[in-house]
């Protein structure tokens, strides 16, 4: 009974303890415990004034009364009624001696004083006549510039291009591409096509250091004559025109071209609306014939310099699951302003042993590697002149499946080639203007 009596009173006299030091105790106001951030409320401020160009209007045209009011009361509007402001405008001259000089040019205020508490943000805003630009660099600009070739034939057809046209596919590469070449010709027939394979230019271009880039799919065109004739294109033998896929090889490899499959299993039919009027793919498509995997065996044995062998083995695969953008892809996605699915499926990868076989090097991923295959690269071919490695002829290879994105090949080449862009800045004097909000609290803290 008496430990009882004990604990209770050890409880009321640590009860009484509590009770008279939280009578006594001087708790801090709202405003230090959760204290009002006025840098970022500043910012934010003035990025809501010049949502509609509002701040900028009337950082260029100091003289405006109309203006100044308006932007007074939306400063008043917009602010808590306890928090005090100071906007202030500044001229951003030249520099001189490596140092920025700001002039200040006009001040509106709510209060001779900020307080004690007090915190600023600057937002820079440009004059309305300047405009802000991106200019490309041309692709080997400094050796005279690169062709860019694009496949337009109106004389061969498609396939494995579902949705889309060659003439939509050609148009909408020619927007993303032509910035970056110094000259962009569409190929618009499979005679253009024969000419440019015979070395001669469509438009005073430079043949040489090309890329070529076929819209066609999983089709190729073939020109008519010279190029579908028996021991150029057509391979008796064979009944094939592995021959010709054999004979673009080397002239890839002749005129160290760039060529450009877009989608699918690369030169898998041959085209031409003339040439097989009563021909199809097997699929019911007509002007086409199928090649089949000799196509693309007979174009890598020519850019390696080969002798021609009709080989039918088919060496694409389809790696499990989805295929990612290697981090190069992903990074000049940003750089470039281009934005296809980072994840695709691709069921035309290639094996990585054709690296070996072709005598070729990968210079740029556009997919990482899965399993030994690579759902899409840069291969160049490498070839040695006077005892050193070079490049000569190289291709980009899309595996992905059935339906193209375009996107995918303007940055697989893009990253292969690294134009850089250059930037408009705002240099000349009297185009930037600062502007500094300073915010205060009524009474300090």
């Amino acid at each position: 009974m008496m430990r009882t009596i004990e604990v209770l009173i050890v409880i009321i006299i640590i009860a009484g303890a509590f009770m008279a030091s939280s009578y006594f105790a001087v708790l801090p106001w709202p405003r230090q415990v959760s204290p009002i951030n006025l840098r970022r409320l500043s910012l934010t401020t003035m990025q809501t004034l010049d949502s509609n160009y509002d701040l900028s209007r009337a950082a260029f045209d100091e003289g405006n009364a109309t203006l100044w009011n308006g932007l007074h009361v939306a400063l008043s509007a917009s602010l808590p009624p306890n928090v005090l402001y100071n906007m202030t405008v500044y001229e951003v001259n030249s520099a001189q001696n490596g140092v920025t000089l700001y002039n200040d040019l006009k001040s509106v205020s709510n209060a001779e004083s900020l307080g004690v508490t007090s915190d600023a943000s600057s937002y820079l805003v440009a004059s309305a006549n300047v405009t802000f630009d991106v200019r490309p660099e041309k692709i080997g600009e400094r050796s005279g510039g690169v062709t860019l070739y694009i496949l337009n034939c109106s004389d061969a057809n498609s396939w494995w291009t579902v949705g889309y046209t060659t003439s939509s596919l050609a148009s909408d590469l020619y927007r993303l591409l032509s910035p970056f070449f110094s000259r962009t010709v569409m190929v618009q027939s499979t005679t253009q096509l024969g000419q440019i394979l015979n070395g001669t230019a469509l438009a005073g271009e430079t043949l040489q250091n090309a890329v070529v880039i076929n819209t066609c799919g999983e089709a190729v065109p073939i020109p008519a004559g010279y190029y579908s004739t028996s021991g150029v294109g057509y391979d008796s033998s064979h009944s094939s025109y592995a021959l010709y896929c054999y004979t673009l090889g080397q002239r890839v490899l002749q005129y160290n071209w760039t060529w450009a499959s877009i989608v699918g299993y690369p030169l898998y039919y041959v085209g031409n609306t003339g040439q097989f009027p009563s021909d199809q793919n097997g699929w019911g498509i007509y002007g086409m014939m199928q090649v089949g995997p000799a196509g693309l065996n007979a174009f890598l044995q020519g850019l390696d310099n080969q002798t021609y062998t009709y080989d039918s083995t088919s060496i694409t695969g389809s790696p499990a699951g989805v295929m990612y953008l290697s981090s190069q892809a992903v990074d000049n996605c940003n750089y470039y302003g281009i934005y296809p699915s980072p994840y695709q499926t691709a069921t035309r990868a290639l094996p990585t042993s054709i690296i070996t076989a072709y005598h070729l090097n990968v210079t740029t991923y556009v997919f990482d590697t899965v399993s030994g295959w690579n759902p899409g690269a840069v291969y160049r071919h490498s070839v040695m002149e006077n005892g050193v490695s070079v490049f000569k002829g190289g291709f980009l290879a899309l595996g992905v499946t059935r339906t193209p994105d375009i996107r995918l090949t303007a940055l697989g080449l893009l990253s292969d080639y690294k134009p850089r862009l250059y930037a408009s800045d705002y240099s000349a004097q009297g185009t930037s203007r600062l502007v500094v909000l300073q915010l205060g609290l009524v009474g300090g803290v």
